[in-house]
């Protein structure tokens, strides 16, 4: 990870642990069950956003550097392990009813 990116992910997980603290008291606190929801949802898009941050910076540094190195093999796989862990994007649909 280079410093800029470091730099920036732990911005980004200082904003996060505050949600979290925050998510916590709502708990606490027997706010409204939406309310717990929309900070429990903007917590997971900040989680995505560190994640995109932080294989972006893989891309641009490791991958590039087991590329040229011979390491193919080894960048495919473990590629391969993140996209099947964390699965393919679900399709934007409006298949749900509408009351």
């Amino acid at each position: 990870m280079t410093p800029e990116t470091r730099k920036q992910a732990q911005r980004r997980l200082k904003i996060i642990a505050g949600q979290v603290a925050a998510l916590e008291k709502h708990i606490d606190d027997d706010r409204y069950c939406m309310d717990v929801l929309d900070l429990s949802l903007s917590i997971q898009k900040a989680l995505r956003s560190f994640d995109g941050l932080v294989i972006e910076g893989h891309l641009r540094t490791h991958v590039i550097e087991q590329m040229t190195g011979g390491e193919t093999e080894r960048a495919v796989s473990e590629l391969l392990r993140l996209y099947k862990v964390q699965g393919p994007a679900e399709p934007l649909t409006d298949d749900l009813p509408h009351h």
